[in-house]
């Protein structure tokens, strides 16, 4: 896809990506000078991010006013507060990453319509490339198609995965998940930005990916850039709602639908006789669930206005 044709929304968002990573291409060249303040414990934001979100969202309204934002540092404090189209935002994913000088982290934007994501921009300056999609018209490294790789087998898979790192994560879940994951596949990577994790899986760099407690910034532009590069993308049980539950597997179809076999029974979604019931079982614990070998057909990816308002509060 040429760049003349793209569409106007997407490159007003490519300007956007494009300002963010210029502001971080400055300041990594005197990190010493960062001031850093922790959201939480392990989880960091800068002055950098700020700027970043700053300038994203002042080119983004400054082409159209009318739409509605939602931003990792902001939340919905900018833009229409009831607009049909919604701005997702994170300005610097790999925030960790960038304050150690480790070169992975990347500006995430994906622009949603009626809830279903339209437009997807993830630019990573380090190296200068920046993935895109619309809806329907592919996805692109650069000026190259995206697909995603054509493996079939679990043995021969190369998976990215984000480890828990806030208080309070469920770590001996996850490492149950890491060993059951570690045995079956050829090698497992943890780079640190889930929006880029995402934009590897749909260049084929890695087979799959999957991640708990992630929000819908990380994870609205990566979903779509795999799904139009052939992969699929759901919950742990292969539903289509990830941007709601927490967590995310997303891969080419074959590895894809090994892995959510793999993940279902450490799912965190919540049955309706679970949440009836008086004294359930931490999620840890609980009797592994029953997974479809093939992930169902399903519709596009929708973002809930209500449920995303909550996601951003947290």
């Amino acid at each position: 896809m040429q760049q003349t044709s793209l569409h106007p929304m997407l490159n007003v968002a490519i300007k956007a990506a494009r300002a963010a990573g210029a502001i971080m291409n400055r300041a990594s060249l005197d990190l010493e000078a960062l001031r850093i303040n922790t959201k939480s414990p392990n989880d960091f934001v800068t002055e950098v991010d700020h700027a970043c979100e700053g300038v994203i969202i002042e080119t983004l309204l400054g082409a159209y006013p009318d739409h509605g934002i939602l931003a990792e540092e902001s939340g919905r404090t900018h833009g229409a507060k009831h607009s049909e189209f919604v701005w997702i935002i994170d300005p610097l994913d790999g925030t960790t990453n960038f304050i150690h000088g480790l070169p992975m982290y990347c500006v995430s934007i994906a622009l949603a319509h009626r809830g279903v994501v339209q437009q997807a921009v993830v630019y990573d300056p380090t190296r200068n490339d920046l993935f895109y999609a619309t809806k329907g018209r592919g996805a692109f490294l650069n000026d190259r198609r995206l697909r995603v790789s054509k493996r079939t087998r679990m043995s021969d898979a190369l998976i990215g995965t984000g480890f828990p790192f806030r208080r309070g994560d469920n770590f001996k879940r996850y490492m149950k998940m890491f060993e059951e994951v570690m045995q079956q596949c050829a090698g497992l990577r943890r780079p640190g930005a889930a929006a880029l994790d995402l934009c590897y899986v749909a260049a084929g760099y890695y087979d799959a990916f999957f991640e708990t407690g992630l929000q819908p910034w990380d994870v609205a532009a990566g979903s779509l850039i795999v799904t139009e590069a052939g992969g699929l993308i759901g919950n742990f049980t292969g539903e289509a709602d990830f941007l709601h539950q927490r967590e995310v597997v997303a891969g080419n179809p074959k590895i894809y639908a090994q892995l959510v076999t793999t993940l279902a029974p450490y799912t965190r979604v919540i049955k309706e006789e679970d949440a009836a019931a008086p004294s359930p079982a931490p999620a840890a614990e609980a009797a592994p669930a029953a997974a479809p070998a093939v992930p169902k057909k399903r519709g596009p990816v929708r973002i809930k206005k209500d449920e995303v308002g909550d996601d951003a509060a947290a």
